[in-house]
């Protein structure tokens, strides 16, 4: 948990920033996002926050509501994302934007009471034009936990510095994001047809046009996973469709440890079709075996240094994310085997139009 501090910035510029909130059906969360948005150590005046609603059907709006009666010092607006997902959020609230500094906070998230400012200072520290911190994720039940632990390693995720590095650094893509509003005038919006992935794809063009991605310790924020086996293997699996679609646009936006799930996947097809077979029957075990031991090592390594509670649970976690992300890659090769010309997508310029508030 954050402790809330007094605010210790006297006489200084401070520039005007957006905070954007791509959410749906968050009345579990959102209060305490904006409360912690509402103890942030930066002018109160000196920011606007923007939520890009997809049509809650819950009482994520009335609870927002409440919050800006509340707070009236805080300078709320509710968009309507008719499209109900991230990238047509974060645009249509970009389009609406008058920050000079831009900050995007999901709704699953925490940020620390610092966090709008150590942004802001990285930003103008280095020269970025992308920074983020550290994903800590965090659970609210005993998988969620364990599941926190998982997506932390590298054998669950992969060379995703974000996941995992206590380092500032140069890479690739971090968490989130706060950006110097002349990127977006610079290189477009976010790509409205990838549900997924598309945070990955927009740092693949911001770095080919030249940017800069800083991934700063400094920038703390707490990411609540998901808590259940079929939630976590619909957000694996969906990383994975989408991921073919970044691949067709952007074929040197990929690395090689994304390729690993679903070559792992399409052996154990094969492992499955040797067993079929009197001759090959004997290999068939080999990969699955191997597997089952690397899983189990890494569930054992991975317990004694955070609690042997959650060994019941990594075994399975980590199979989930594997295969999950690996399966879906596979069936985004099937689905948009058609659209490997299509480079293009869905990328609207800067100012967005059409947008619906």
């Amino acid at each position: 948990m954050f402790m809330i501090v007094p605010c210790r910035m006297t006489n200084q510029i401070f520039p005007l920033i957006t905070i954007l909130m791509p959410i749906r059906n968050e009345a579990v969360f959102i209060e305490r996002g904006l409360q912690v948005i509402l103890a942030q150590d930066y002018p109160r005046r000196r920011m606007e926050i923007l939520i890009a609603d997809g049509l809650s059907t819950d009482n994520t709006r009335q609870i927002i509501q409440d919050s800006s009666l509340s707070h009236p010092q805080l300078n709320i607006r509710i968009l309507d994302n008719p499209s109900k997902i991230v990238p047509t959020g974060m645009n249509i609230a970009l389009q609406q934007a008058k920050g000079e500094i831009i900050i995007r906070v999901d709704g699953h998230t925490v940020i620390a009471p610092d966090y709008v400012r150590q942004c802001v200072e990285a930003l103008q520290r280095t020269n970025a034009d992308n920074v983020g911190g550290k994903m800590n994720a965090v659970g609210s039940n005993p998988f969620g936990k364990a599941v926190a632990l998982a997506t932390s390693t590298p054998f669950g995720i992969g060379g995703g510095r974000f996941h995992y590095s206590d380092e500032e650094e140069w890479v690739d893509t971090v968490y989130m994001g706060a950006w110097p509003r002349q990127v977006f005038e610079k290189i477009g919006l976010f790509d409205e047809e990838l549900v997924r992935d598309q945070d990955d794809e927009f740092n693949y063009r911001l770095r080919a046009a030249g940017g800069k991605i800083l991934l700063s310790p400094a920038i703390k924020s707490e990411y609540m996973v998901r808590g259940s086996p079929s939630a976590l293997w619909r957000q694996y699996y969906q990383y994975g469709f989408w991921k073919v679609r970044v691949l067709q646009k952007h074929p040197r936006q990929m690395s090689p440890r994304q390729f690993v799930p679903p070559a792992f996947v399409m052996a154990l097809i094969g492992s499955a079709i040797l067993a079929l077979l009197p001759v090959t029957r004997p290999l068939s075990p080999v990969l699955p075996l191997l597997y089952l031991l690397a899983n189990l090592s890494a569930s054992v390594i991975t317990s004694a240094k955070k609690g042997w509670k959650h060994l019941s649970y990594l075994p399975l976690i980590f199979a989930i994310l594997h295969l999950g992300y690996g399966l879906g890659f596979l069936v985004g090769l099937v689905k948009f085997a058609d659209r490997w010309s299509d480079r293009r997508g869905k990328v609207p310029d800067w100012p967005h139009e059409g947008a619906t508030v």
